[in-house]
């Protein structure tokens, strides 16, 4: 079997999952991991980085854990360089890191405001910030930043902040592509639709009667039929990635199902 990133180091911010079964940072690492990288994860909590991280050698792949706060910019420092240090090189960098309140300006407070801004946005600019100086000395890497297609349309849901996030990812995602793509550094962005994966059951459930109505009216409002998983987004992370999307940078990549055709 080809494997698309043999020999490659890749750092997944976000690699864990909010709960059983598999979120898409989860599902990006091990198919990282099984093709060929040696993958970091990262999560805020040690114990779901740790339980990637042995899916990953259960399998025979390579991987180690780290804790952090993407948010905190010594943290993300330290991991990075450690990551550098150890492997000499940053490869890939993944960043998975979301998060969406619900409420509108009135009904959410400043606190809500800046909390999912800082997640979802200054989390890349600060793995970005110190990712960058590896990839420029070997004038070679590929980020790829998770955003949604709540960047661009209204999804039905009441979360102000989120949209602003996700919109501000896209165009950090641009502005990062046109401003290195010179230096041999490419940068993307994965726009997912309604996904079935843990986390919705975490922050989304709510707007439903269940978590059952949930489930049925997010297949029914998929042109498909269905939501996507975790794994749809690990296998665009993985073409953008590695070297087969050599020529593709700036992009911002829909992942789901066509809903982002439909007019409504």
């Amino acid at each position: 079997m080809n494997k698309r990133l043999e020999g490659k180091i890749a750092i997944v911010f976000g690699a864990g999952s909010v709960g059983p079964g598999w979120g898409n940072g989860k599902a990006t690492a091990v198919t990282f991991a099984r093709n060929g990288a040696h993958v970091v994860c990262v999560d805020v909590h040690p114990a779901a980085a740790e339980a990637t991280v042995e899916i990953i050698a259960a399998e025979g792949g390579a991987a180690s854990a780290f804790a952090c706060d993407v948010t905190n910019s010594d943290a993300v420092a330290e991991v990075v360089a450690r990551v550098a240090a150890a492997h000499g090189r940053i490869d890939v960098l993944h960043n998975n890191v979301g998060y969406a309140t619900m409420g509108g300006p009135i009904e959410l407070d400043e606190a809500a405001w800046h909390r999912t801004i800082d997640l979802n946005v200054t989390g890349c600019f600060l793995t970005c910030k110190h990712v960058l100086p590896h990839m420029l000395a070997r004038r070679s890497g590929a980020i790829v930043n998770v955003s949604s297609i709540a960047a661009v349309r209204y999804t039905g849901y009441p979360y102000i902040a989120y949209y602003a996030a996700k919109a501000a990812v896209n165009n950090f995602t641009m502005g990062l592509a046109l401003q290195y793509a010179k230096d041999g550094i490419r940068v993307n962005a994965i726009m997912p639709g309604l996904m079935n994966t843990p986390l919705i059951f975490q922050q989304i459930s709510g707007q439903y009667a269940d978590a059952d109505a949930m489930v049925a009216a997010r297949d029914a409002a998929c042109p498909t039929g269905k939501m996507g998983t975790a794994w749809d987004i690990a296998n665009a992370a993985l073409f953008l990635a590695s070297d087969e999307a050599g020529y593709i940078t700036g992009v911002s990549l829909p992942v789901d199902g066509g809903l982002s055709c439909r007019a409504s």
